[in-house]
């Protein structure tokens, strides 16, 4: 028997296992924990090398934007979007008229999102109306059922009050199809049929090995990454795509690239193409660039439905500071931008790359206090949360219902 669960199954793969970053060093990177030792944080290079992906480097940024004819969003020029796989077969498909779709998600865990998760969206965003392609955004709310103490009313429950913060970023409602894992699955039998042919290509030995599951794990979780990685196909979604083969470019944290090279390696064995990604890095928690925000303890995250007075007192009271132990050595040496929380945060969130390189060179040079950087940061940040908190007001049951019908989307 156990020879024959080491098979693999659909014929010859790439290799899977090990696809997390644990280096028994500095850092840890899955789906499910981030974290380093380095002061610095994530060693991002370590990590392409590691994932083996490809990083975004001047080259591609040009191409991008002579295919697109705009100029690159500043997540890309900044490298915050650092990462990719084949994302000039999606470049190719534009330059020559053809279609492709976007695929990103959330996990619901908390009944409020916070700044931190909101980045794959709003690039997403920029993506959908860039390209003026389709996008089906996918609520994991049964793995947050299998791997936390949440029941699955309550998973559910979330799904729906994150899918209201997603749709206040400005999805186009013709384009955008959202749904969330418990409700539809049982909807769409394209989809658990593809969840199948994905089950059937990947042995259990390789699933532990892609994501550390032990004896001890819910069978659920064996056969969650089947969900996932069918989102990548068109197929699943007959009603949008009337079972034409459209290709997937993924937009996503590059903790969740495991998924997809399981997914892509699947892909070649079912004869349907590869989903292309786009990773970014993690924006940091409050307290350091040792970790990456968590919903989970709302001292080291920015929520969305925070107030102004909040949003002040989380960067006043939390951001670490980069700065010196005094004013006095601090106009000396000047502060290191490298591990300041509030530089890392303006370099999200802060569209003006001349004013942002300014800030560098006065905060480095001691000329800018770490208090003033706060500030700025505070600026920064409460008004955008502000205006999004507008638009998430005006997102009503009715409104989000539009985004989860079953139909056609515009192509």
């Amino acid at each position: 028997m156990a020879e024959a669960a080491s098979r693999t199954p659909c014929g010859a793969g790439e290799q899977l296992n090990n696809l997390s970053l644990n280096d028994g060093e500095d850092d840890f990177v899955d789906p499910w924990t981030v974290s380093s030792k380095s002061e610095t944080g994530i060693d991002y290079d370590k990590l392409i090398r590691k994932f083996g992906s490809q990083k975004i480097d001047e080259e591609l940024l040009h191409r991008f934007e002579k295919v697109t004819g705009k100029k690159a969003h500043p997540l890309l020029r900044r490298g915050i979007f650092f990462s990719h796989r084949d994302l000039q077969s999606i470049l190719n498909l534009h330059e020559a008229g053809k279609k492709f779709y976007l695929y990103t998600g959330r996990g619901p865990s908390s009944e409020s999102m916070h700044i931190g998760h909101m980045i794959p969206f709003m690039f997403t965003k920029w993506l959908q109306d860039t390209f003026q392609v389709p996008l089906i955004i996918q609520l994991t709310d049964d793995e947050k059922a299998l791997w936390r103490d949440i029941k699955i009313e309550d998973a559910r429950q979330m799904a729906f009050n994150n899918a209201k913060d997603i749709i206040a970023v400005g999805f186009d409602p013709k384009r955008t199809f959202i749904f969330n894992d418990l409700d539809f699955i049982g909807k769409c039998p394209e989809f658990y049929q593809n969840m199948v042919r994905v089950q059937k290509c990947v042995t259990f030995n390789q699933v532990k090995g892609i994501f550390g599951f032990g004896d001890g794990d819910v069978i659920g979780k064996i056969t969650f990454p089947s969900i996932e990685a069918a989102t990548a196909f068109s197929t699943s979604f007959p009603f949008i795509f009337e079972n034409k083969i459209v290709p997937c470019l993924i937009p996503c944290a590059v903790d969740q690239d495991p998924y997809f090279r399981m997914t892509r390696d699947v892909a070649a064995r079912l004869k349907l193409p590869k989903p292309s990604l786009i990773h970014s890095s993690f924006l940091p928690a409050l307290q350091g660039v040792q970790h990456k925000m968590s919903a989970s303890d709302p001292n080291t995250s920015i929520f969305l439905s925070d107030t102004p007075k909040q949003i002040k007192n989380k960067i006043n009271k939390y951001a670490f500071s980069g700065g010196q132990a005094t004013i006095e050595e601090h106009r000396q040496k000047g502060g290191n931008t490298d591990v300041d929380i509030s530089y890392k945060y303006l370099t999200f969130f802060l569209d003006d790359d001349e004013k942002l390189e300014q800030i560098k060179k006065d905060y480095e040079s001691g000329a800018l206090l770490t208090g003033e950087l706060k500030k700025i940061a505070i600026d920064t940040i409460t008004p955008i949360l502000q205006d999004y908190q507008t638009r998430r007001a005006k997102v009503t049951d009715d409104v989000m219902q539009e985004f989860f019908t079953l139909r056609k989307l515009e192509i």
